[in-house]
């Protein structure tokens, strides 16, 4: 049941109804996917055949303003594991580094590690024929090997709820381990360092950094923010830590992480801004703390985040200028605040 590219930025469709073309269930409230689909198929052969130029007789990518541009504009599926891996820096690591990666396998596994990670397997994508125990071949045992691999590499992180989502995306766009072990390496170890830790400070301080940033961005969210003390890690620790997996819908999280993997985190904060920003009157209707959780699970679907296209040029306008200077500034100031806090 592969998912191989159709030649025009899409994968093909699975043979099954009711699934989407990596696998997953089609949300019954979504009547309109076929249609939206198609319109984006449009989108994607358009940009399917610039990329095609683009890449013609060089090496994968340099980095450039026009190459930032068209990963902003969306990486068809045929060019997205390689454009991953060489713009993460996690292709340099792979040749870098030949046979590790098997070499992480062979050796004698921590029991403690093997248990917390089995635990896991049957709790990722249940809804995903890719994942069920019944497919051929499930790809529950990539994801076991992958995830097996990264906690021997980086024994600090080991294992931590979240990162079998990661990886099952990895494997869903490259199909093969080894790629989707170093994308990880790229993401924990260097995108988003701290995240996964056993303190997890770097997801801490992203959540005080995104409080900030609401304060000046959209101020009136901000105020009302400030009454429900803790709030931050309520509503947004989960965007942050499974990078918006199961928060919004695939489409619009692969583009994501198209930019996530070119220019870095930043693209993090710019997608909750710009939810927080489109909704703020629903937000500002909230009452009580139930009902700004409830308010934001409910802004993250529907119509806006269902039109990736659309979604992803609001998330480089509707926010304004967000350097990574800026917000490099701003986790230092929010970092030293958590640990003096913490150590009250």
């Amino acid at each position: 049941m592969d998912m191989e590219s159709n030649g025009k930025g899409r994968p093909t469709s699975l043979p099954n109804d009711g699934v989407d073309a990596y696998g997953f269930s089609i949300p019954q409230a979504w009547e309109s996917y076929e249609e939206a689909m198609n319109e984006y198929g449009v989108v994607l052969n358009r940009r399917s055949m610039k990329w095609s130029k683009l890449l013609q007789g060089k090496a994968p990518i340099e980095k450039n303003l026009t190459v930032k541009r068209y990963v902003r504009k969306g990486i068809p599926n045929e060019h997205r594991g390689t454009i991953w891996m060489v713009s993460s820096g996690a292709q340099e690591q792979l040749q870098s580094h030949p046979g590790f990666y098997q070499s992480l396998l062979a050796m004698e596994h921590d029991p403690k590690l093997e248990e917390v990670i089995h635990i896991d397997m049957h709790r990722t994508f249940p809804d995903n024929v890719l994942f069920q125990s019944t497919a051929e071949p499930s790809q529950r045992t990539a994801l076991y090997n992958v995830l097996l691999a990264y906690g021997h590499h980086n024994k600090a992180v080991g294992y931590c709820q979240g990162m079998n989502f990661i990886a099952g995306y990895l494997l869903i766009i490259t199909k093969d381990e080894e790629k989707s072990f170093w994308l990880m390496d790229a993401l924990i170890g260097r995108i988003l360092p701290d995240y996964y830790s056993p303190a997890m400070l770097g997801l801490k301080t992203d959540q005080e950094v995104l409080g900030d940033l609401v304060k000046a961005k959209a101020p009136a969210v901000g105020q009302l923010m400030t009454q429900f003390p803790g709030i931050w890690t309520l509503v947004v620790s989960r965007w942050f830590i499974c990078l918006y997996i199961d928060v919004l819908p695939v489409e619009t999280v692969l583009r994501i992480w198209d930019c996530l993997f070119y220019e870095g985190s930043k693209v993090l904060f710019r997608v909750a801004l710009t939810l927080i920003r489109h909704n703020q009157p629903e937000i500002l209707m909230a009452r009580s703390l139930m009902d700004v959780c409830e308010c934001f699970k409910s802004i993250t679907k529907g119509p806006f985040t269902q039109d990736c296209h659309h979604f992803m040029q609001k998330i480089f306008a509707e926010p304004g200028s967000l350097s990574m200077a800026t917000i490099t500034k701003m986790r230092e100031s929010c970092r030293q605040r958590i640990i003096m806090e913490e150590t009250r």
